[in-house]
């Protein structure tokens, strides 16, 4: 039996793939929760979807329409509410031909929720930033990663992704210092998100394992990831937005050692077995994926990382939240296994 709490949390992007684990862990602990879409007409989508995954206690959610470029429906939005998850950002990692159509929304959706909330007189505020505003620009070396780094957003390797998560984190770090008013901001930097896939949309670094499972790839070029998944990343959220001691504090939300690609191909096929087919075996050689950098723009940005694991710290994630994350084996077996189930791998 789920025991009300009569607290309301508005979750923004209402039908992303983190927003959606949100949702269910609130309504799980009892909150009334509103969520953003675009356009109402999406309710009906979303809340089928979310049934399907496990949602209880669907009578405490709500759906309000409100998009990040405009001002519309945000004040409907935050009325009433004790706190906002802001999860909603544009997600497009590598090669882009327009950086200033993930930088602007970004940061003038992250400051328009911002004054929604400080008006509406909001408790706290948790933005889901990323790793991508904390790790890039920087030379590859022994470095370990922590919520005291920030991406250097014109140094080598930054892609456009990189440059809006990280100047639509500190524009709200800036508003908060300077006309935050009572809201309390809490940022979090969750490495690549991995898990259970919802409904039909594959987003984030789940495309990862899509692409593994398709054999999209002859081999595996010299890549690693650190990884979380996304139930914990969620979880943390939620966590950020009860503890008191975390108000204007950023959290690094990763696990364990980056993966090795070949090696998260590895666990794929040996997880699934005969579900996964077209899983390569065969490693890149770096001089293969660097001479195909020279033409092409999706390459350049791989070559950028050949043989480069980012070291991480969650110490502050665990000691001020008590968050305590699975490995992020769990979290690729449960995307391989869910991408499968729901027929969202192409078969050769």
């Amino acid at each position: 039996m789920v025991v009300m709490t009569q607290q309301r949390v508005l979750v923004t992007g209402g039908s992303g793939f983190i927003a959606g684990h949100c949702i269910l862990q609130l309504l799980e602990q009892g909150y009334l929760v509103r969520a953003t879409v675009r356009s109402l007409h999406r309710e009906a989508a979303v809340r089928s979807v979310l049934t399907e995954a496990g949602m209880v206690n669907g009578d405490a959610l709500s759906f309000v329409a409100a998009d990040l470029t405009d001002d519309a429906g945000w004040a409907d939005a935050v009325a009433d509410v004790d706190f906002v998850l802001h999860v909603a950002s544009p997600v497009q990692p590598g090669h882009v031909d327009d950086p200033d159509e993930l930088i602007v929304p970004a940061r003038e959706g992250t400051l328009r929720v911002l004054r929604a909330a400080r008006d509406a007189g909001v408790t706290r505020v948790v933005l889901t930033s990323a790793f991508h505003a904390v790790g890039w620009g920087h030379p590859h070396d022994d470095h370990v990663f922590t919520e005291a780094d920030w991406t250097v957003i014109d140094g080598p390797g930054v892609d456009a992704y990189g440059v809006s998560k990280t100047l639509a984190e500190r524009a709200a770090w800036d508003f908060a210092r300077d006309e935050g008013g009572s809201t309390e901001l809490v940022t979090m930097l969750p490495v690549a998100v991995m898990g259970p896939i919802m409904g039909k949309d594959v987003s984030g670094s789940n495309h990862i394992i899509q692409r593994i499972l398709e054999g999209d790839m002859p081999g595996f070029p010299n890549l690693f990831f650190p990884i979380v998944d996304v139930r914990d990343v969620a979880a943390a959220h939620i966590l950020a937005m009860t503890t008191q001691e975390a108000a204007g504090q950023r959290f690094l939300i990763s696990n364990g050692p980056a993966v090795p690609m070949k090696e998260i191909g590895a666990l794929i096929r040996s997880s699934l077995g005969a579900a996964a087919p077209n899983v390569p075996t065969r490693s890149i050689p770096d001089l293969v994926v660097r001479t195909g950098a020279k033409v092409s723009a999706q390459m350049r940005g791989i070559a950028a990382d050949l043989g480069y694991a980012r070291k991480t710290s969650n110490d502050k994630a665990r000691k001020v939240l008590g968050w305590q994350p699975r490995g992020p084996e769990e979290a690729i077996v449960a995307a391989a296994q869910s991408l499968v189930a729901k027929g969202l791998v192409k078969t050769k």
